[in-house]
């Protein structure tokens, strides 16, 4: 069984055709999938696709880029939406200087809210970081040292030298298609050298196929192609890693029901 443990359900692209969306991935082995929220108009559309849909969960929070639309956001709200059962992480939440939608200082500020909620829950952190590295380590390693939290890089692209130290400071990372694209050199050799039991896989779909997808509409059925291309950079079996990932996210993502 793999698990796609990021994709966003209710985006263009999947949520017009969810039931078939699901089918295909399930067909493809795809046992379980956690539904992705970045802003707080998706938290009840999000959930209600996870209560809904027995092999798929839910994660609350909101995404550096909608970071100054959500100023007065109060932890109080993000605490409460945590309390459904099916909401198991928070996020997805953290900083990005690429696009810079957002305040740097608002973004910062939330982050940390964040990761305040996760201590608090025990409900990992879902991370977002895009040219943003120095600033995101500084964060992760200051709030670590006022209480340790869960955590996860999702759609890891940084430099091998920032995945190791995010590892040191004891959090998973997951991978997504980009590790296929044929230009994703950097990005092959970090996710090689990643521990089997910090892996995890995700599409992030509907964005970001991967080989031989790419152009295509990213659904959760893709997660197999990327272990497929996983297994085989890393001098692994299919199947060993799809039981390693997903021990790994129900390691991690203790509040799922599998």
């Amino acid at each position: 069984m793999l698990i796609d443990s990021h994709c966003h359900l209710e985006y263009k692209g999947l949520v017009e055709d969810q039931p078939g969306v699901l089918s295909r991935a399930r067909e493809a082995g795809v046992g379980a999938f956690l539904n992705i929220s970045t802003k707080q108009a998706e938290w009840e559309q999000v959930v209600a696709t996870a209560i809904r849909e027995p092999d798929v969960f839910a994660s609350v929070g909101i995404h550096p880029h909608e970071a100054d639309a959500h100023a007065d956001l109060g932890r109080a709200a993000l605490l409460t939406a945590t309390e459904n059962p099916k909401v198991i992480g928070i996020g997805e939440t953290g900083l990005d200087y690429y696009y810079e939608h957002s305040n740097r200082e608002t973004q910062a500020r939330l982050f940390r809210m964040h990761i305040g909620v996760a201590r608090e829950t025990g409900l990992p952190v879902i991370i977002h970081t895009r040219d943003a590295e120095d600033d995101t380590f500084e964060i992760l390693r200051d709030e670590m040292e006022q209480g340790a939290f869960p955590a996860l890089i999702h759609c890891f692209t940084a430099s091998a030298e920032f995945g190791r130290k995010v590892l040191d400071l004891g959090l998973t990372i997951s991978i997504s298609g980009i590790v296929t694209f044929k230009n994703a050199k950097a990005l092959q050799a970090a996710a090689k050298a990643i521990p089997s039991e910090r892996l995890l896989v995700e599409t992030d779909s509907p964005f970001l196929a991967p080989v031989p997808h790419r152009g295509k509409v990213c659904e959760p059925s893709y997660v197999a192609d990327t272990a497929r291309f996983m297994a085989e950079l890393r001098g692994e079996e299919v199947g060993h890693l799809a039981d390693q990932t997903t021990a790994n996210f129900i390691r991690l993502f203790n509040k799922a029901k599998l």
